[in-house]
């Protein structure tokens, strides 16, 4: 327990520096890329089920402090976006393995889905996160209605409004 909560401090700091560091996001440009993600209620949500919608993936895992703040703004931006053809999702990136100290059940998931009011899917072994180039976490990936990446932020300022960033380049192209 005591390393676990040691974890916590030392990755919250260090995303608390990293995002200091990000005053302005780094954003990729038309990068279309394949992925394959599973909801945690079994469906299969997949780069070409969701063409002709601009899709939003944050990345991030149910052990990281920041994890609630991301979930808030994912939730925000799925409300404030409803019917104009915006899909948000949260991934959680927690280990499928029951072996592995970042194991997550899908049980606890729904838990976390169903509180904050987010879909979530999973991608436990970072196949899909590495194809949309997602190096570090939180970090949240912009599709476009084409499905090219249109912009990628890396660290989440924990006193930021998470939708409120977001929301520029959500309008931009819609």
């Amino acid at each position: 327990m005591l390393t676990r909560i040691r974890k916590a401090v030392v990755i919250t700091t260090f995303l608390f520096a990293i995002a200091i560091g990000l005053s302005v996001s780094a954003w990729a440009q038309d990068r279309a890329t394949d992925f394959s993600f599973r909801a945690i209620d079994g469906a299969t949500v997949t780069s070409e089920s969701l063409r002709g919608e601009v899709v939003v993936l944050a990345f991030g895992a149910s052990w990281l402090p920041l994890t609630r703040n991301q979930m808030e703004g994912v939730k925000k931006l799925a409300d404030q976006y409803a019917g104009r053809g915006v899909a948000t999702y949260w991934v959680s990136t927690d280990s499928e393995n029951p072996k592995s100290k970042n194991f997550v059940a899908d049980d606890e998931l729904r838990g976390l889905a169903r509180k904050y009011k987010v879909t979530v899917l999973r991608d436990p072994d970072g196949v899909s996160s590495k194809k949309l180039g997602v190096d570090q976490l939180p970090s949240v990936v912009i599709i476009d209605k084409q499905g090219n990446i249109s912009g990628t932020t890396r660290g989440l300022d924990p006193n930021a409004d998470l939708a409120k960033q977001l929301a520029a380049r959500l309008d931009k192209i819609l």
